[in-house]
């Protein structure tokens, strides 16, 4: 095996092979001024990062010279909005479509079952992307349709997978979900957690007789765009596949090859 390649390494030793420092350091104060949300002095960033002084004094000039970075009156540094103004010009939406197109038509291909790409849009599931199985018989979910975020398992996944104060903030208000008695709310609760630390969710019947959904998330969870993949199927003499987590290795590559595509893995 490709030591380049071997999963089982560190992330520092896996980097690509043609490297920019000097850009790996830029995106590392970025990405650092983004975690922490305070402003942090040069000495702060030397030590945070490991990096010495003079290794950051030219790159922080820079980028406040561009207007990444604002040096505040105590000398910290802060983020400006000029990265969140270039994300504007972008739709979070189609980019992650975008993404999405090639790896879900190569599954659907491959599993020949029906597979939709869903994220959480004002408290709702909406469904982004659907990709039809190549068969006479099969699921179909409409895309641009909303759908419960409590009520189906890619909202479910979607939910186990989102900081647990955005998923009781939204719970709040779900009249689906204040409508259950206590005992039935902790369950649920704790139904998200076992999907959280699986990594999927599985459920039949759960909109109608007959289906089977098994979901996958896809983005980091503490990421601000997050979906959830889902193959969609109808269970009957005429199934394709009888066990659908035979299907789970394949479902979660693709979940993993659009995220690495729509840079949110």
């Amino acid at each position: 095996m490709n030591p380049a390649s071997d999963p089982a390494e560190p992330e520092t030793e896996r980097r690509p092979k043609y490297a920019v420092p000097a850009v790996e350091k830029a995106l590392d104060v970025l990405e650092l001024l983004s975690a922490q949300a305070v402003p942090m002095t040069q000495a702060q960033l030397c030590r945070a990062l490991g990096r010495e002084p003079s290794e950051l004094f030219r790159l922080l000039s820079a980028l406040e010279a561009r207007g990444y970075l604002r040096r505040e009156e105590s000398g910290g540094y802060v983020l400006t909005l000029k990265l969140f103004e270039l994300s504007r010009t972008h739709s979070p939406h189609e980019q992650l479509l975008r993404a999405a197109t090639a790896p879900m038509r190569e599954l659907v291909d491959s599993i020949r079952e029906s597979c939709h790409l869903s994220v959480l849009h004002r408290d709702q599931l909406l469904v982004l992307a659907q990709v039809d199985a190549p068969t006479s018989i099969r699921l179909s979910v409409e895309a641009g349709s909303l759908h419960s975020a409590v009520d189906t398992l890619s909202g479910q996944v979607l939910l186990a997978n989102s900081p647990d104060d955005e998923r009781d903030e939204l719970l709040s208000r779900r009249a689906e979900f204040l409508r259950k008695s206590a005992d039935e709310r902790a369950a649920f609760i704790a139904m998200l957690g076992r999907m959280r630390q699986d990594g999927w969710g599985y459920a039949e019947n759960a909109r109608f007789v007959g289906g089977r959904d098994l979901s996958v998330p896809v983005g980091n969870p503490l990421g601000r765009t997050r979906a959830v993949l889902t193959i969609a199927s109808l269970k009957g003499t005429h199934t394709v596949h009888g066990d659908l987590f035979e299907l789970l290795p394949g479902l979660r590559k693709c979940a993993e090859d659009i995220g690495r595509i729509a840079g949110i893995g």
